[in-house]
Parts: C-alpha cells; sequence; structure tokens
C-alpha cells in the first residue's frame, strides 16, 4: 500500500516537469561526456588566464540518441559561470542551428536530477519513518500544494489573471488540502482553518497598505525584469509581491497555527475544569515561545535569499555607501517589507488562533 502511495506521489510531483519539458519546444538535450579531446589555459584579448576544453559527447536522448558531438570550449571568450567536465559527466547541452543549417552544440550545466531525485526518495523515507501514516499525508498535502502553484496559480498569472485575487483562492484551496489531509476532518482543522484564514487576510491587509505607502513597484528583482516581456498580457507586479508575500506567510502560519490549536486542546483535555481564561493564559505562553524562534527563522530565511545582494552593496562595489541609501533601494526594501508583514501576521496568528480554539474547545 505504502510502496503504491509513494509511487503516486513521485509521480504526480515529476510529471508536471515532464510536461513543461515537453511543450517548451527548445532542442535541450541531455549528454555524457566521452572524452576530454584537450584542456588548456588559454589568454584571452584582455591578457586575463582562463582555463577551458574541448570534449566530445554522446547524446542520451531524442532522435540524436548515441550520437558523437563536439563541444568547442576553448576559444577567446569567457563566461562567468563556468564548470570543468570529466569523462563519465552528463550535461545539458543546447544544440543551437543558425541560418546555414548548421548545429552548434553548447553545455549549458550538469545534469542534477540522479542527485536530486536520492534526496527527495531520502526525505520521502525519513518522513515516513518518523512521522508515519501521518508523514505520509503530509508528504500528499505537500505534492497536491505543489501542482496548485503550478497548475494554477502560476499559469493563471501568466494569462494576466490578477496575482493576488487569484494567490487567495490557490492559497485557500491549499490550505484546505493541507489540513484536512494531514489533520483529518475534524474540529481541530476547522478551527485552523479559520484561523489561518482570517491571517491571511490581516497580512495581505497590512503588507498592501505598507507595499502602497513605502511605493514599491514589485520589479526590484532581476526575474521580474524578465518577465516584462514573457508575456502578451501585462502582469500586475505589484499584485505579484502581494502573492509572494502570501504564499510565504501561509507556510509559516499553518505551522503556528495547528501548533497553538493542538496546545489549547491539550491543555483542556488536561483539566477540563480550568476556566477559558486560564486556557488562553497557558497556551499564549506556548505561542510567545514559537514566534520568537518562527520570527528570527522567517528574518534568516528572507536574509539569506538576499545575502548575494547584501554583500554588493556592504563590500563598497556599488553606488549605494550609506545605511539610508541601501535600505531606500527597492530590493532592499522590499525584502524589509515581506520580512516584517510576514512576520506581523505570524505573531497575530497566535492570539487569533488561541482565542478562537479556546472558544471551541471550552465549552464552559
Amino acid at each position: 500500500m505504502y510502496k503504491k502511495l509513494l509511487f503516486l506521489v513521485l509521480f504526480l510531483l515529476f510529471s508536471p516537469l515532464i510536461s513543461f519539458a515537453q511543450e517548451a519546444g527548445d532542442i535541450i538535450l541531455q549528454a555524457r561526456v566521452t572524452e576530454i579531446t584537450e584542456q588548456k589555459v588559454n589568454i584571452l584579448p584582455d591578457g586575463k588566464k582562463v582555463e577551458q576544453q574541448n570534449l566530445k559527447l554522446e547524446i542520451l536522448e531524442g532522435e540524436q540518441k548515441g550520437e558523437i558531438v563536439d563541444f568547442e570550449g576553448i576559444g577567446n571568450f569567457d563566461v562567468v559561470k563556468k564548470n570543468f567536465y570529466k569523462v563519465g559527466d552528463k550535461v545539458i547541452l543546447d544544440a543551437s542551428t543558425n541560418a546555414s543549417g548548421e548545429t552548434n552544440y553548447y553545455i549549458t550545466d550538469y545534469v542534477r536530477t540522479p542527485g536530486l531525485l536520492y534526496l527527495f526518495i531520502l526525505f520521502c523515507l525519513i518522513l515516513f519513518f518518523v512521522g508515519g501514516v501521518r508523514g505520509v499525508r503530509s508528504l500528499v498535502s505537500l505534492v497536491i500544494s505543489f501542482l496548485i502553484i503550478i497548475k494554477f496559480i502560476i499559469p493563471k498569472i501568466i494569462a494576466g489573471s490578477n496575482p493576488f485575487l487569484i494567490t487567495i483562492l490557490g492559497s485557500f484551496i491549499i490550505l484546505l488540502a493541507v489540513i484536512y489531509i494531514t489533520e483529518g476532518f475534524n474540529k481541530r482543522s476547522h478551527v485552523s482553518v479559520l484561523s489561518i484564514f482570517i491571517s491571511l487576510i490581516l497580512t495581505f491587509l497590512i503588507s498592501s497598505f505598507f507595499v502602497s505607502l513605502t511605493k514599491l513597484s514589485g520589479l526590484a528583482s532581476e526575474e521580474t525584469m524578465f518577465l516584462i516581456s514573457f508575456s502578451e498580457q501585462v502582469i500586475n507586479f505589484k499584485g505579484l509581491l502581494l502573492a509572494g508575500i502570501i504564499i510565504g506567510a501561509l507556510g509559516v502560519l499553518d505551522d503556528v497555527v495547528i501548533s497553538q490549536v493542538v496546545a489549547v486542546e491539550q491543555i483542556v483535555e488536561a483539566n477540563p475544569e480550568q476556566d477559558r481564561k486560564q486556557i488562553f493564559k497557558r497556551a499564549y505562553e506556548v505561542g510567545i515561545s514559537h514566534i520568537n524562534s518562527m520570527t528570527n527563522t522567517l528574518f534568516l530565511a528572507y536574509a539569506g535569499a538576499s545575502l548575494p545582494l547584501l554583500i554588493l552593496f556592504l563590500s563598497g562595489e556599488s553606488a549605494f555607501s550609506s545605511w539610508g541609501q541601501i535600505i531606500n533601494n527597492e530590493a532592499i526594501a522590499t525584502e524589509i517589507v515581506r520580512t516584517l508583514t510576514g512576520s506581523i501576521g505570524l505573531i497575530t496568528a497566535v492570539p487569533i488562533s488561541t482565542f478562537i480554539a479556546t472558544k471551541v474547545f471550552q465549552k464552559k
């Protein structure tokens, strides 16, 4: 039974990636390095010394499977991200055909699928052995969340729909799936869904206000700049920024709220004679400890994602020299708003969920 379920989860997780690759239409192939024909240190016209390689590659898929092609990596050029390959390495190959019909091959990166698959299988096994049936349920809910984002939220945004409205709808579906699959259809789940939904709405209102107050456009990152010409439809980038804040907050709120609801439930079961004020106070103390750790986690997660940008600003190599100039940069201001509004939603979720759970579980 569990083997069948695990196979289903793996299929559902990776099938969207397979379909995307088929629909893209680009000539991107996997290949294996069979021979290093030449490797040397080359001196570029600007005097810079770089180590480059010429390789023979065996194509591993498509109509050209088994064909041996040449990669000419030695020349008067250099790339920022350059890898050095050895015989047996699997690589991603970009086949580009020019106007005269000649095909040139460029290595873009390593094939990382096997390593990622092994890591995912390890994650599934540990989740199963530690979490048991509930661990498998959480894995299923993870796959459903992934599919909703890939198959519903992102396509709708690309098609020109309002990013915020689509994300709220998608997040609510994710919320229902995650809570009811992992916790079951019971009173605890009902309280958790209601608490998270209220906290999400509050997080949206706060983030929407401060995104407008700080005049963020949603165009601070390099990725969003590429999206300007990506689709025929006009994408609402400010809405896209708010959508990202909501999705990021959803995962954290899920953890905090369920913990609070369970805490209230266990406190009531331990001593049903307590009044609501006592239950709220004791559960709230548990929530305060959770808030301290989760707020720091949220901050470190966003700081880690922005680390290269922070290093650039603080190294003195950018045009921004003072703290005032740095925090007024939209890229940094965006991360500050994202972190603080997400943290506010997280903090307010504790009293909200504790209050609702206390009302529901303590009937006296």
